[in-house]
């Protein structure tokens, strides 16, 4: 048996390790873990005075500012809860422009001086953090010799207590600014543009008759995909190591076109982490309400509950994060790229985001009768205008070098960022539109599926459409076109930004009609903002050329990669919107232009390198290898198969070693490294991997270096 063949063997002989979960009486609510680590409502309410209370849950549920005097006795309580709770050391959590959380772990414990130890946690420290913010992607904001930087505490994210074998760690949601006060982070601007459109949508809702509502909030449920593989596969391929994905793979003889896979059952292994893994975020407060399989083998698909938009950014961090550890459990390894394997689905992230009051009505909700909905007719047309002039910005907002990977062929394309409506809500929107007393009405419907024992079904108003990068789908948008890996704090911070400019602009022209007749001034505003925006709003099949003809003829930008994209976040009219706004200035988007251009050019250049290093000291070896057993075998017929596709493979292997040698004159960052990266590196790895892949398909087995796709995706 070849050593691949044995490490198959081993991988598929999986056996609970012991460590299963207890098999409890859900219905006692002793036995309900749900918040049990995290400093929520109801302990704040048993550990702090009255008085602290009631300010700390004004910031929570209203935006209030909390009276610095009273962090002292906040720092306390959550000090003393840690500490019951077996945690030795706090951490203030912050997200700087790495898509990636950070953390820095001091103790509560200091010295007395007497041969002791007290634990202390003040206020101060509470509020306030310093780590050292020289070494983090700051895109020209900070020299790299200027040190300083901020956490500020987010009281509006409760903190979290982290499990681990030998302790638990205290976790406090923080901002991280730079020491002139500009936002370093995901979380600042994400806060800045839920405070724009809360204050443009209660300035509109007054014009609308609401004088309830206090505060408007946005909320986000993300459906996260993800692959799980075993972990004796990843540690055997390199690229997985390095890159997060497969930089080389022929596809097997069957991948996703059975499409068996989806919904299919949960394999033993992957339901036992899945419920550890349910089980650990319910602990620390995230409302897991899904999973499922995927649509390729070996993926899978997590979902939550809607959250406030920041407390749900904060939470996908932290699931991304327990997912990948969990994983080792288990003896996986779970993986966030967006496309670790080519040939099939990669994995994206649908962003549902909706709006909604602190007195409880979700703004997209167009109720039993849409046209008659004044309040989701406005709402609803701010956003398909706001989605239409920032089109290109939406699209620069899920761009990474992964996402170039993904987009495509069988999955969501955001090349194109348009809007579906659904029959339902078009008919509503085209007969205000056309104003001919048409019947903006779709008649209930129910269906009959025939047999006896099954009940009519109530028809929703038209069907969903999987192709749309933005659709609407019932009370909320999902912008289906993250990638699996990305932060959602600056899409939200987009859509809440560009959401407010739009609400602004229409609640302005609703207030200057003031012709004493509400209902037909807002049916004015939204006919004419529909009128002028429309374009953007499609129903066929956004993988179609004929769509992307169409969308060129409507003046919709087509921006088919990242290095394409990027740009608009520092475009004339992103600028000025986000400045308006106070959600970021300009110098701050330059900042994460430069940062996100450069992680896509060292990207690129660290895949090109791996990819050239695993031809030239793993694929190109076993290829000659396979020659020697030719020639040995004194058997014709092979060797002229497979002498020029090795000898193929080392002309390419040696070309993309060269391009990856940047040429004189070009510098090391800037949007040219990244074109260059796109053009000439992209293309030159991808030139070896189609080689290798077909060589991958006829070297003898025993000489091939890597796990196969067959391996890594079917053995379970």
């Amino acid at each position: 048996m070849t050593a691949i063949r044995q490490q198959n063997v081993t991988a598929a002989q999986w056996a609970s390790n012991g460590g299963a979960l207890d098999h409890v009486d859900l219905t006692k609510d002793e036995n309900i873990v749900f918040g049990e680590n995290v400093f929520n409502i109801a302990t704040q309410r048993e550990r702090l005075p009255e008085e602290v209370f009631a300010k700390l849950v004004g910031t929570l549920e209203h935006g209030e500012a909390l009276d610095v005097d009273l962090a002292d006795e906040v720092a306390s309580a959550m000090k003393d809860w840690a500490l019951q709770n077996g945690a030795t050391h706090y951490t203030h959590v912050f997200q700087p422009l790495t898509n990636l959380t950070a953390e820095k772990h001091d103790s509560f414990f200091k010295p007395t001086g007497e041969g002791g130890t007290i634990a202390t946690f003040k206020g101060s420290t509470l509020i306030q953090g310093e780590p050292d913010a020289s070494s983090f992607p700051s895109g020209g904001i900070r020299a790299t010799f200027e040190a300083r930087g901020y956490t500020a505490w987010d009281p509006t994210s409760p903190a979290f207590l982290i499990d681990n074998p030998n302790g638990k760690l205290l976790c406090i949601p923080t901002a991280f600014a730079s020491w002139s006060g500009e936002a370093l982070d995901a979380k600042i601007p994400l806060l800045r543009s839920m405070d724009a459109l809360s204050r443009s949508a209660i300035k509109a809702l007054r014009l609308l008759g609401d004088d309830d509502a206090k505060r408007v909030t946005t909320s986000v449920g993300p459906e996260q995909e993800y692959f799980l593989i075993d972990e004796q596969y990843f540690y055997a391929r390199p690229d997985l190591i390095t890159t997060g994905r497969t930089l080389f793979g022929s596809e097997p003889a069957k991948g996703q076109e059975l499409d068996d896979h989806y919904f299919g059952a949960i394999p033993e292994r992957v339901l036992a982490y899945m419920m550890d893994l349910e089980r650990e975020l319910s602990k620390l407060g995230v409302p897991i309400t899904t999973r499922h399989n995927e649509v390729a083998p070996a993926q899978y698909e997590i979902a939550p509950m809607f959250e406030n938009s920041n407390i749900g950014s904060d939470h996908q961090q932290l699931t991304m994060q327990i997912m990948q550890n969990k994983a080792r459990q288990y003896g996986l390894v779970c993986l966030l790229h967006e496309k670790p394997f080519a040939g099939i689905n990669g994995s994206g992230k649908h962003n549902n985001w909706s709006m909604g009051t602190d007195s409880g009505h979700n703004l997209l909700d167009p109720g039993d009768t849409p046209s008659e909905n004044l309040n989701f007719l406005f709402f609803c047309a701010a956003v398909i205008q706001a989605v239409n002039k920032h089109q290109g910005l939406l699209r620069a907002a899920v761009g990474n070098l992964g996402q170039d990977h993904r987009l495509g062929a069988n999955e969501a394309p955001p090349a194109i960022i348009s809007i579906f409506l659904g029959a339902e809500l078009e008919r509503v929107f085209e007969t205000l539109a056309a104003d001919d007393g048409g019947d903006p009405n779709t008649p209930d419907a129910t269906l009959d599926l025939g047999a006896v024992a099954l009940p009519p079904l109530p028809m929703d108003g038209g069907d969903r459409n999987r192709t749309s990068p933005f659709a609407f789908t019932g009370n909320r948008f999902e912008f289906r076109a993250l990638g699996s890996s990305m932060s959602l704090a600056f899409t939200n911070t987009v859509l809440n930004a560009i959401t407010a400019e739009a609400i602004d602009e229409l609640a302005d022209k609703l207030e200057a009609l003031n012709s004493g007749d509400l209902a037909a001034d807002v049916i004015t505003v939204v006919k004419e903002s529909y009128l002028a925006n429309r374009q953007i709003c499609f129903d066929g099949d956004g993988y179609s050329d004929e769509w992307q003809a169409e969308a060129k003829e409507r003046g919709l930008k087509n921006l088919k990669t990242t290095v394409d994209a990027l740009p608009e976040v520092i475009s004339e009219t992103t600028v000025d919107t986000f400045g308006k706004y106070n959600v970021l200035s300009e110098r701050e988007l330059e900042a994460r232009y430069e940062v996100w251009i450069e992680q896509y050019a060292k990207g690129a250049n660290i895949e090109a390198e791996t990819a050239s290093s695993i031809a030239r000291t793993l694929i190109i070896p076993a290829a000659l290898k396979h020659l020697v057993l030719i020639d040995s075998s004194g058997v014709g017929g092979l060797d002229s198969e497979v002498r020029p596709l090795t000898e193929d493979l080392i002309a390419k292997t040696k070309t993309l070693e060269e391009v990856n040698q940047y040429p004189e004159g070009l510098e090391e960052e800037g949007i040219e490294v990244a074109k260059y990266a796109r053009d000439k590196q992209l293309t030159a790895m991808n030139e070896v991997r189609v080689i290798a892949d077909k060589l991958e398909r006829i070297v003898a087995d025993e000489f091939w270096p890597l796990p196969k796709y067959v391996e890594m995706l079917f053995i379970k």
